[in-house]
């Protein structure tokens, strides 16, 4: 990162995002009962996906917080 630029991650407004290890991708498919290609699609363009340094075929888990539903977990697969 230049110095002087802010991370994208810093910013209030953008939820936390991480990169799924591949056991914890078996769990969630297993239980939700469901295939990788299944789950919500993320472009491998998105600033956020290129500041966590995401692959095509990773899965992340983005973690929000809201005044109406508390915590919210969704789950996207990064694609090209």
């Amino acid at each position: 990162m230049k110095k002087g630029k802010v991370s994208i991650l810093e910013h209030e407004l953008v939820p936390k995002h991480e990169i799924v290890d591949a056991g914890d991708v078996t769990e969630l498919l297993k239980t939700y009962k469901i295939g990788k290609e299944q789950l919500t699609k993320i472009k491998v363009s998105d600033p956020v996906i290129k500041e966590i340094k995401a692959d095509a075929g990773d899965v992340i888990r983005i973690r929000r917080t809201s005044r109406t539903a508390g915590k919210s977990i969704s789950y996207r697969l990064v694609i090209e």
